[in-house]
């Protein structure tokens, strides 16, 4: 992801629909793993600017942000945050270090995605969760998918194959951004460029109200824009 994409992001992403209700949504996740343990370490690789990484901080982990742009690494920092400049596909990071991996939406812009899963897989300890979103189904290829830097989009066995091939136990998959994908779709046709812009006030609220119905109703098995997979590390 470019330098301005990037920042691009961080000015609107407190406000943006679609980065609120996925920030939300790592929240419920969170709230889960808590069942199972109290937080500890985390490490939210691509952060491009710490926008979950403070979910992750709010939630009591002990977080660290790794991106392979500087400029996300530098925004990071000045939003307080422990970050490091580091390529997703070589971590300079202990094997076993933590509890807690996030990818979210990074394996797309990898051409050797699975050696990124490889690393999740190493600095994460025996038993430890991975959650990692990429966008999907590539009738959705587009100029936004150009601009973001994109090299594809996942099926669901495709993004299963490259989990599971490196280790990751697959515990859930579902799709995500279901009920707006007809408009996503549309848009995307008459795109230029990136469609992470800013989002009129009432429009944004509409969409925010559509996207958060999803936690309700069963689209989950649905096509949808995103794809969603929590995994763990094998104990053994």
């Amino acid at each position: 992801m470019e330098a301005t994409e990037i920042r691009r992001t961080v000015e609107i992403e407190d406000r943006h629909w679609w980065f609120r209700e996925r920030r939300a949504l790592l929240a419920r996740e969170l709230r889960e793993l808590r069942r199972l343990g109290p937080p500890g370490r985390a490490l939210d690789i691509g952060a491009a600017g710490g926008g979950n990484t403070r979910v992750l901080v709010d939630h009591g982990w002990d977080a660290l942000v790794a991106d392979f742009s500087q400029t996300a690494v530098d925004l990071a920092r000045e939003r307080g945050l422990q970050a490091i400049h580091a390529d997703a596909r070589n971590l300079p990071l202990p094997d076993g270090h933590f509890d807690l991996v996030l990818a979210f939406d990074v394996l797309e812009h990898i051409e050797e995605d699975e050696l990124a899963v490889r690393e999740i897989l190493r600095v994460l300890r025996p038993g430890g969760t991975a959650l990692i979103t990429v966008p999907c189904d590539m009738a959705l290829w587009s100029a936004h998918d150009v601009a973001s830097g994109h090299v594809r989009r996942y099926t669901r066995d495709g993004l299963r194959s490259v989990l599971s091939q490196e280790g990751l136990v697959i515990e859930r998959m579902w799709s995500w951004n279901v009920l707006l994908r007809p408009v996503v779709a549309r848009r995307r046709k008459h795109t230029s460029g990136s469609d992470v812009v800013e989002t009129p006030p009432l429009v944004n609220m509409a969409l925010s109200a559509v996207i958060a119905a999803e936690r309700y109703l069963p689209v989950r098995s649905l096509p949808g824009v995103s794809l969603i997979t929590r995994g763990r590390r094998p104990e053994r």
